[in-house]
């Protein structure tokens, strides 16, 4: 059983990547529904049948719960520094996402100027122009790529459609650089399958599209909590910085959470 948040909006949490951060929650309080099945995903493995069932919050209740939080936090100790969309499963699958996100960039705006927005994306949707334009509105788009080859990616993001990874590395080119690239380094097993997207060939791999990509940031981070797959090992602080080195010497910033 994963983590599933119940509200709309929830925290603020001091977040290991975001520092104080403000949840957003697009997804249903009752499960996930997510285009990945990571491996490693904290709420746990998808449940499509369930998620078939399930009914996405409206924009208009997403507003009212946002703005009651964002004025009872302006000024406070706990202001937060980052407005999240995060939650249950991937927020650029609800139909209202781009006009969710300038509803977000309104009250931000009003109520806590010096937040960021950011979103954790997994990239799935950045294809719909809608999609891709709100997230090139924001500060902080944070978007997967969790190793260098398809097969390994497969293999951790267990993907629920026909995943071209040549298309998806053109799309996160189109940003111009106004993205940061999120990867999570692991080893283990998986149905029998060992996957490990720190070996040589996975991460030159991995540097070539960072290459293509110039991404403004890197973030890199370890398995932190419970994991669906049980059989997964988490990555040294010191394997990590011999990763981030590579990372550093395109010029790229590159922070480590690990």
């Amino acid at each position: 059983m994963g983590i599933l948040f119940n509200d709309l909006v929830f925290g603020p949490l001091k977040s290991r990547r975001l520092g104080i951060s403000l949840g957003v929650n697009l997804m249903p309080k009752a499960g996930k529904i997510c285009s990945f099945n990571c491996i490693y995903c904290e709420c746990g493995w998808n449940d499509d049948e369930k998620a078939a069932r399930l009914i996405k919050p409206k924009k208009e209740a997403i507003e009212e719960a946002l703005e009651r939080k964002l004025k009872e936090l302006k000024g406070t100790a706990i202001e937060p520094e980052s407005i999240t969309f995060s939650g249950n499963g991937e927020p650029t699958l609800h139909p209202q996402f781009a006009e969710i996100v300038d509803m977000v960039i309104r009250l931000r705006d009003l109520y806590c100027p010096k937040a960021v927005i950011s979103v954790l994306t997994n990239g799935t949707m950045i294809g719909n122009d809608k999609v891709f334009n709100a997230l090139n509105k924001i500060e902080n788009n944070i978007v997967k790529l969790d190793g260098g080859t398809k097969e390994c990616i497969e293999a951790i993001n267990l993907p629920n459609f026909k995943f071209d990874l040549e298309k998806y590395i053109e799309q996160l080119k189109r940003f111009n650089g106004n993205l940061t690239i999120q990867t999570l380094f692991l080893r283990g097993e998986h149905n029998g399958k060992m996957i490990d997207n720190t070996t040589e060939n996975e991460v030159n791999q991995w540097i070539e599209h960072l290459k293509a990509i110039r991404p403004k940031r890197v973030m890199m981070y370890v398995i932190e909590r419970a994991t669906p797959e049980e059989n997964l090992e988490k990555i040294s602080k010191a394997e990590m910085e011999t990763i981030a080195e590579k990372v550093k010497s395109l010029g790229i910033e590159t922070e480590i959470y690990a």
